[in-house]
């Protein structure tokens, strides 16, 4: 199995393609698996640089347009979902190739991660909470019951707050205990980090916002919207849609909200950083390199 990971904007998709048709020119099936959230959701495309099937270049993927905006994504759903596709793609004699910015959702596949069930009641309160008092309460009181996992996943990201705080609820046990300092492998794996420097990363991620908006971001909330994504849990919180939501409720200028989603970009940049960096034996590339997919061969 390959995995392809790293902060967004640093070209995993298109590395996920080129490496799989060099995969084929030698004589190897590859199956592209899909471990970014929200790309998980039908019709959720534009602000989540999702390609289109027009672009698969013939390869299979896996895992894409699987949602309604109404449903709740979650890891626990995910992994069993993703490991038996790349269970059966190994048995077909094909190479899985897992690409994704989403680390929790990477890790539950790669490594042998359980997660706890949920509690439909005790989810319900901490999410009528949320909505009340925002995730500034949420954080402060997981702050105290859990530093390390409050930490890695800031004051800001009401959803995970509110899955950690049920996680200690119903364990009695950090979140983080579920997520070991030496995981064991799931599978044999080779995975490849893509890596950019901070003020080039920050350029082209700011310049990806822009580009969001001018290629109809607005247009495509409108459309979901029927569908259902204001009442989404996971979906309507989504970074450059929530903020898209406010401008179509004239909660927020464009400048805004796109000024606040590249903020919130930049920061959710940082800590994909920070989570793959602990990965062990990962391969670190340049997301620029002229013989990058060169490169990523040499390593499998």
């Amino acid at each position: 199995m390959v995995a392809i990971v790293g902060p967004t904007g640093t070209g995993k998709t298109d590395l996920s393609l080129a490496l799989a048709e060099r995969l084929l020119a030698d004589g190897r099936g590859a199956e592209i698996v899909n471990a970014d959230a929200m790309q998980l959701y039908r019709g959720m495309d534009i602000g989540t640089a999702k390609i289109g099937q027009g672009e698969w270049r013939g390869i299979p993927h896996h895992l894409f347009d699987v949602l309604d905006v109404t449903d709740e994504a979650t890891v626990a759903r995910y992994q069993p979902e993703a490991r038996a596709t790349i269970t059966g793609i190994l048995d077909r004699g094909n190479v899985p190739i897992l690409v994704g910015g989403s680390g929790l959702y990477v890790s539950s596949v790669i490594y042998d991660f359980r997660f706890p069930g949920t509690d439909p009641e005790l989810r319900a309160q901490l999410e009528a909470e949320l909505t009340a008092h925002g995730p500034g309460m949420l954080y402060r009181r997981l702050l105290d019951a859990d530093p390390a996992a409050a930490a890695n996943i800031g004051p800001s990201n009401g959803r995970r707050l509110v899955r950690a705080l049920e996680v200690v609820a119903l364990t009695g046990e950090p979140v983080s205990a579920s997520l070991p300092d030496e995981p064991v492998p799931w599978r044999p794996s080779t995975i490849i980090g893509l890596a950019a420097p901070r003020d080039e990363l920050t350029a082209r991620l700011d310049a990806r916002v822009e580009r969001m908006w001018e290629a109809g971001l607005l247009d495509e909330i409108e459309a979901l919207i029927p569908l259902g994504l204001e009442r989404g849990v996971t979906a309507s919180r989504a970074i450059g849609y929530a903020q898209a939501l406010a401008e179509l409720r004239g909660e927020l200028t464009r400048a805004e909200a796109i000024a606040q989603t590249q903020q919130l970009t930049r920061r959710y940049a940082r800590r994909q950083v920070s989570w793959f960096k602990r990965y062990p034996r990962i391969h670190w590339l340049d997301y620029d390199d002229e013989n990058l997919t060169a490169a990523a061969l040499g390593r499998l």
